[in-house]
Order: C-alpha cells, then sequence, then structure tokens
C-alpha cells in the first residue's frame, strides 16, 4: 500500500488539460495527482491542501474542467500519494430547493479511501444558523493513495454458516489478543481469533459496517457512541478507529481468513449518510450536491424522503449516485479482497420515485458489473418507507435475510398457539417467500437473533425490551420480541430457572442448524452474552455491547460447533431443495411425524396445543430424523423403520447436550422437554 502522510509537497498550480473526468476521487499519475468531483449544481469546487497537524489549508485551487454531467476535474503536477486534501463547493444555498452549498464547509471527498483521522461530530459543522463559520478544524481530511488493486477473493459461494461480527466488541476484553490490537480489525486475524472460528465451523464471517462514520448528534448531547457504525460518510475508506492501518490492515485480516477457508462479507450502509436531516452536519454530500446525492418530496424538493430512518436516503436511481455506490464496492473487493457484501436496508437500493423495483438501477449495475457479479450479495429486504417489505422480491444473484424464519421459530418455542405450521415452513427453507421455480432455499440467510434486538440469551431471559441506558426512555428498540423470560424478569441466581433457559438457547439454536438455508448466529450467541435486556445497544460502546470473553459459555460454544458439524455431515440436513415431499433415494424428501411414529394428519396440524413436530428427512445415501418438543415434559417417541440394510438409529444430538452417539437398538426413545434431536441411520 502506497499513501503515507508525507510532508510538504510542491505544487506549481493546476491544470484542466491533462484531467481526467472519468475517474473520480484523487488518483495518483507518475508526476501529479488527478481530481475529480461530481456536482452538477455546484457553481465550483475547490481543492484545499493542508499540511500534516494544520487546521487550515495551506492553499486551495479551484478545479478548472467540467464536463456537460457535472464533473470538476484537474490536474495537480508536483502532488503525490500522501497528500492530505479536502474539498469546498460553492453554489447557491437556498434550502427551499433543495440546495446547501456553503463554501465554509470544509467537505469529505465522496471517493477518499483513506482519512487522517476518525470523525468527530461538532455543532460547527451543521447547517444554518452555523452557515459561514470554517469547519476545517473538524473535518478529516482525506489522504491521497495509490492502493494496489490486486486483492483476490475467493470464489463463489453460498455463505453457509454465517457469524455476523461487530469488530470493536468481538476482542474488547478478549485477554489472548494483544491490547494494542484490541477493538480493531487486526484483532481477527490473530490465533485467538481465527482458532474460535474455525473451531465453530464458521465458514463467512459479516463483519458489521467498517466504513468510516460519525456518531449521531443526539449520542454526543448524551455523551455515547455509536457501537454499531451504521452512520457513514466516507463509504470508501476504512474507519481510522476500527482499522487504524488502513488498507494493509484489512488485507491482511481478510488473507488471514481466507487462509482458513473463512469468506469475509462487510455489511454497507448504501441507503443513507451520516449527514442526518436538515438540522444534520454538512461533511460530504450534502455540501458537494443535495439535491442530486438525497432523495427529496416530490412536491417540495427542500424536505428530504426518509425512508430510512435516518433523517435521510440516497437517491440510488440517479447515475452518480449509484455509481457512488458501485464504485464504493469494487474498492473493498478490489483493494481489500471483500467476498461479497450484507446490504443495510437494503430495499433502498431498489428505489425509484415509482417505487421499489427489482431491475432498479444500482440492482442492475450490481449484477452486471464483471467485479462484482460474481461475489456474494445479502440484501436486508426491508426500510421503513411506503411498501419497504421485499422479502423474496429480490433479483439474481441477491440472498435474503429471513426475518419471517426468526419471527416463526421464537413464536413457536415461546408456546404460541398454532404455530406447528409455521415451523415447518421455515424447517422446509420457506418455500411461501421464495418461489421454488426460481430460488433455492440458500437464498435465505435463516437467523433467530442479529445485532438489532435482544441476544440469543436475553430472548430467553426477558419478556420486555430494557432500553434506558440509551437516553430514550426505553422508547427505543422494537417492542414486539417474541421474547419470554422463564419466570424471572432478567438475571437470576435460580438454578432451575438458569437450567430452562440453557435449554431454550440449545433447543433454538438447533432448530437454526437442522433449517433449509443458510443459518446464522451473532458473534456472542455461541458464548451466553447478555446485553442486559437491551434490544437496541447501538449506543452502548461499552461492557453491555462488547462480548465478555471472561465469562463465556465453553459448552454452549462446544455444542454450536457440533451442530454445525452436523449440518455439514448429514446429507439430509445440508441438502439446498425444499422440502416439497418429492422422491430422494426412493422415498418422500420429508415427512412429518407424530410422537406416536404416524404421518401428521390434517387434525394434528389444525392443533393449536400441538407442541411436538418430527421430520424423516431423506439423502440420497442416508436418512435422518429431526424432533422438536417445546413441552414442559419429556415425550416418548416411536421411531420409524429404517431403510431397508438399516438395524437402528443413532442418535447424534438430544436433550443431553454433552453425550456422545448411540445407538437407539429398541423403537423408542424418550426425548426431553424444551429439546431437538437428530437422529440418522446406523
Amino acid at each position: 500500500m502506497r499513501g503515507e502522510v508525507v510532508e510538504s509537497q510542491v505544487v506549481t498550480g493546476i491544470t484542466s488539460e491533462r484531467g481526467a473526468p472519468a475517474r473520480l476521487g484523487a488518483t495518483v499519475d507518475r508526476d501529479g495527482v488527478h481530481v475529480a468531483v461530481f456536482s452538477a449544481h455546484g457553481e465550483r469546487i475547490e481543492l484545499c491542501l493542508f499540511e500534516p497537524g494544520e487546521t487550515r489549508e495551506r492553499i486551495r485551487l479551484v478545479l478548472p474542467g467540467r464536463t456537460s454531467e457535472g464533473i470538476h476535474f484537474g490536474f495537480v503536477p508536483g502532488l503525490a500519494a500522501g497528500a492530505l486534501y479536502g474539498l469546498r463547493a460553492h453554489g447557491p444555498f437556498a434550502p427551499e430547493r433543495g440546495h446547501r452549498f456553503d463554501a465554509a464547509k470544509l467537505l469529505v471527498d465522496p471517493y477518499a479511501t483513506r482519512l487522517d483521522r476518525p470523525f468527530v461530530y461538532h455543532s460547527l459543522m451543521a447547517a444554518p444558523p452555523e452557515r459561514g463559520i470554517d469547519t476545517a478544524p473538524f473535518v478529516p481530511r482525506a489522504v491521497v493513495e495509490d492502493p494496489a488493486r490486486d486483492a483476490a477473493p475467493l470464489p463463489f459461494a453460498k455463505p453457509g454458516f454465517t457469524y455476523e461480527l461487530p469488530v470493536r466488541a468481538f476482542s474488547q476484553t478478549r485477554a489472548e489478543i494483544p491490547e494494542r490490537l484490541r477493538g480493531t480489525l487486526a484483532a481477527l486475524a490473530e490465533p485467538a481469533s481465527l482458532d474460535h472460528l474455525t473451531r465453530l465451523g464458521v465458514e463467512t464471517v459479516e463483519l458489521m459496517p467498517l466504513a468510516a462514520a460519525i456518531d449521531e448528534r443526539h449520542l454526543v448531547a448524551l455523551g455515547l457512541t455509536n457501537a454499531w457504525g451504521y452512520n457513514p460518510i466516507a463509504h470508501a475508506a476504512p474507519c481510522p478507529r476500527l482499522v487504524p492501518g488502513g488498507w494493509a490492515e484489512v488485507r491482511r485480516t481478510v488473507d488471514a481468513l481466507h487462509a482458513r477457508g473463512i469468506r469475509v462479507l462487510l455489511d454497507v450502509v448504501l441507503n443513507h449518510s451520516g449527514e442526518s436531516d436538515r438540522f444534520g452536519p454538512t461533511l460530504s454530500y450534502r455540501g458537494l450536491d443535495s439535491l442530486t446525492y438525497y432523495a427529496t418530496s416530490a412536491d417540495d424538493p427542500g424536505t428530504l424522503v426518509n425512508d430510512t430512518g435516518t433523517g435521510n436516503t440516497f437517491a440510488l436511481w440517479r447515475e452518480p449516485v449509484a455509481r457512488m455506490a458501485l464504485d464504493a464496492l469494487k474498492t473493498w473487493v478490489e483493494v481489500g479482497g471483500i467476498d461479497g457484501f450484507r446490504y443495510d436496508l437494503g430495499t433502498v437500493l431498489g428505489r425509484t420515485p415509482e417505487g421499489f423495483r427489482p431491475d432498479a438501477p444500482l440492482l442492475t449495475m450490481i449484477a452486471a458489473d464483471p467485479v462484482l457479479r460474481d461475489r456474494v450479495h445479502v440484501a436486508e429486504p426491508w426500510d421503513i418507507g411506503p411498501g419497504g417489505y421485499q422479502v423474496g422480491a429480490f433479483p439474481k444473484p441477491f440472498l435474503e435475510w429471513q426475518d419471517r424464519f426468526r419471527d416463526d421459530i421464537r413464536r413457536f418455542w415461546r408456546g404460541d398457539a398454532g404455530t406447528v405450521s409455521a415451523l415447518a415452513t421455515r424447517l422446509s427453507g420457506s418455500p411461501d417467500l421464495f418461489d421454488p421455480k426460481s430460488r433455492l432455499p440458500s437464498d435465505g440467510v435463516n437467523f433467530i437473533d442479529a445485532h438489532d434486538g435482544f441476544t440469543l440469551r436475553d430472548l430467553v431471559s426477558y419478556k420486555q425490551k430494557h432500553n434506558e441506558a440509551n437516553g430514550e426512555a426505553n422508547r427505543d428498540g422494537h417492542g414486539d420480541n417474541h421474547s419470554w423470560n422463564n419466570g424471572v424478569e432478567g438475571e437470576t441466581s435460580d438454578p432451575a430457572i438458569i437450567e430452562r433457559r440453557r435449554r431454550d438457547v440449545r433447543a433454538l439454536l438447533a432448530t437454526l442448524f437442522v433449517a433449509r438455508g443458510n443459518p446464522m448466529i451473532v458473534a456472542g450467541d455461541e458464548i451466553g452474552r447478555t446485553q442486559g435486556g437491551n434490544n437496541n445497544a447501538y449506543a452502548q460502546d461499552n461492557e453491555t455491547f462488547w462480548l465478555d470473553w471472561a465469562s463465556a459459555d465453553e459448552a454452549l460454544i462446544g455444542f454450536t460447533a457440533r451442530l454445525q458439524r452436523l449440518r455439514r455431515a448429514l446429507e439430509p440436513l445440508s441438502r439446498d431443495r425444499f422440502l416439497t415431499g418429492e422422491t430422494v433415494g426412493g422415498e418422500p424428501d420429508v415427512v412429518w411425524l407424530r410422537a406416536d411414529g404416524a404421518a401428521m394428519a390434517d387434525a394434528d396440524w389444525a392443533d393449536a396445543g400441538r407442541a411436538l413436530l418430527g421430520l424423516r428427512l431423506a439423502g440420497e445415501r442416508e436418512a435422518a430424523l429431526v424432533y422438536l418438543n417445546r413441552g414442559q415434559a419429556p415425550v416418548d417417541i416411536q421411531l420409524p423403520t429404517p431403510r431397508d440394510g438399516r438395524s437402528h438409529w443413532l442418535e447424534l444430538l438430544s436433550d443431553r447436550p454433552d453425550a456422545e452417539a448411540r445407538p437407539l437398538a429398541s423403537g423408542a426413545f424418550q426425548l426431553g422437554a424444551r429439546a431437538v434431536a437428530i437422529l440418522r441411520e446406523g
């Protein structure tokens, strides 16, 4: 990597004669740097060059060239990699018309690939009444880089067992990680991290956002910090807090994960920026061309559309905005080696003025781009705008998060009446959501919980959310979590309740791993992490959100790893086909069973109080049995007859979490309360 901050460079002027408007951002040439910036409504753009440590620029250079598409450009002889720069945009300040130009605001290049410091919110960054106040002392400078674009992502494959990972929280308390690396991306390349992921059998890590972001202004007033990173400004620049080593650190970490056979997805936030609503800071897009970058009301260009809940929404149907998003993705792949992406509020990527369209410009561009089309793309297929729920509607190559799986599985294990049919549909791969004619179960990502919501442990320990520490009087976060507390709200020393909660956690995890589709857990599920009932810990960059490795549940780690081994080893569990009753290996791919061994009849499905469901799953080489008992008492189960030539069933997993596999010589066995059993033919 090239791009270290250097001392003063000799700049002899700027010219448009050697400009390169097709390459946005700062591009290093043999004897200078090309600079190109989009602003269709800006009258002129100034390039501001800084000395290290200085609060004011040493020189301003007007970009002399301008294309008909609104790209301002110039070539700066004598400038080189390592130079520090920012932008200032001149134009009308007319909020009622959607224009918010203010040359006093120093702006970050949307194409910056490195910043010299993190973003720190300051009230003077905001819109009027602070207009005209120079913000250069408070805004990070972009660093001119010439990064190598020769990274080699792994060949395409569905993500499989996915581990959602908040980079800072993951390693903050890990004693085996050198202190200087804790909380950074580099910590994931350490043996302790890699060994843990390998032990679990993780196939893909999904890193929560790494792009340079800023704290929301209300958090600053409360003395809190954003712990999630879903408030980005520079979408192609690694956050200096999380990735202090820049692209070299990204490459080293991704390479280390690849060496263990683990793919790396990055959670990207292309639906909005951290500039917030009209009262938010002017840091980049708002100052360069707010009317182009942001969606506004059809009747009032001064009113920002808020389909994201953050105050603004990118107008990704417009070519310059879609191009910015596309180029940011390509940078993470080509420079960092990232294998694919999870798209926060992905419905926004398909929004147009007419609503969501599967053939929207950005979705089409991603599918056609030679760098991106063979990467993994996972959409969070909803936003809060009109028609925002689009599960099952995304085009190829997009996979989708599956919240119906989350809710239906929670409701079954909570004991809600009449939920067995919904359970069977989710175990089958959700053919009601993903058209079996064109989709596969692996087009869905199943999860019981994610970063947004209760942890797995809290799901079975709290009926209500407890978000008071967020400073919003517990008004924030989801109110309906389909959760339960096993008799006591929150932490308890009662051993019986603790054991019931442990059984519930194991049952939920087992359900996830026996279902068709890609299973995903969030980091900490496997060690028993709690957030004290906080189901919206975005503002808790502290022990509430950090993984507590000192109290990690070793038995639960081993149980989770065992589930993944079974899922990979048993063909009937790993087949990527919806369960439809088709013939596989001479018998139906699934037979739904009662406890007495008979097939489920219509009356059984209609039984609102039914607490047990069995599945006989067929593969080409073997069959497997799965039983799920949500009841509070053990159940005696009559096992079906194995295939010809097989003498017995082998119990691989049951309510005895640490027990070795055992053959069941008789045709019956007892499954304990609140448990899942997995058996295969012996």
